[in-house]
């Protein structure tokens, strides 16, 4: 179950990208961080593994919460996002641990609580991976996991595809550029997967949220996620004609809000008595 449905180049271009998905954080991944740190609680002094953390969102607030006496590990494997991240915390957080790594081969362990916003769409092997990440958690501890749920960002790729050339077009429409997971984009999927990875006790909740679009809004929706992929190798001007094109279709199309709706996941490692 839970195949992810994007490509490898869906992956680097947060690299090339990490200004731009950086400028989404308020609009974005802000709020999306926010629903899910309401949910896993952070507690003081605690010890936390924060996954795929990107430009921090969900591992600054982490920190602040969990106080002088926690720990928070920020691990993401794209060192410009993590760059942003450490100068966003300046000298104000010592509890966050900023690492440069491929978080599904992280070691540590014993950790109350593990949890990664967006970030499980882009392992190589999704269930192990994630059931990597419940691993490192202790027994008892707990484990948050976002996801995109059903619709998310629609109708955004389907008029990005009929302004790109032909053969980019081609790629996008296979559903390449979805962000959600196969099988795994509803609360009860979601919390159904969870549990066979190791979980009890697993509580997922749909969060539900749409975002108004102005034209740099929804060309920033292209360049600041996955979709600046199927941007790579135009020239200049092949680019701004698809920005212009995009924008059009979406005007004719009257669309004036995007679906960012995610599913959050809330679950426990097994103590010794479950």
């Amino acid at each position: 179950m839970g195949e992810t449905t994007s490509e490898p180049d869906f992956v680097g271009g947060f690299t090339a990208a990490a200004a731009s998905y950086a400028e989404l954080d308020e609009a974005v991944w802000g709020p999306i961080s926010t629903a899910t740190v309401a949910r896993s609680k952070p507690r003081f002094d605690e010890l936390v593994l924060d996954a795929c953390s990107g430009s921090g969102a969900s591992a600054l607030p982490t920190a602040e919460l969990v106080g002088p006496g926690g720990v928070v590990d920020a691990v993401d494997f794209t060192e410009a996002l993590v760059e942003i991240a450490r100068e966003r915390a300046g000298e104000r957080l010592p509890q966050l641990r900023l690492h440069v790594a491929d978080v599904t081969e992280w070691e540590p362990t014993g950790y109350d609580l593990v949890q990664c916003v967006l970030g499980v769409l882009f392992f190589d092997d999704l269930d192990a991976g994630t059931r990597h990440l419940v691993e490192r958690a202790r027994p008892g501890g707990r484990v948050a996991v976002t996801v995109w749920g059903r619709g998310a960002l629609e109708p955004v790729p389907e008029v990005l595809a009929t302004a790109l050339p032909a053969d980019l077009a081609l790629r996008l429409q296979g559903g390449s550029a979805s962000p959600t997971i196969s099988d795994v984009d509803t609360p009860g999927t979601l919390a159904q997967w969870l549990t066979g990875l190791g979980l009890v006790r697993v509580r997922a909740e749909i969060v539900r949220r749409h975002l108004e679009l102005d034209d740099a809004l929804a060309w920033s929706l292209v360049t600041g996620t996955g979709l600046r992929a199927f941007l790579v190798g135009l020239a200049d001007e092949e680019l701004e004609a698809v920005r212009t094109r995009y924008l059009a279709g979406l005007a004719s199309r009257e669309v004036r809000t995007v679906e960012l709706t995610t599913l959050v996941a809330v679950g426990f490692r097994p103590s010794a008595d479950e």
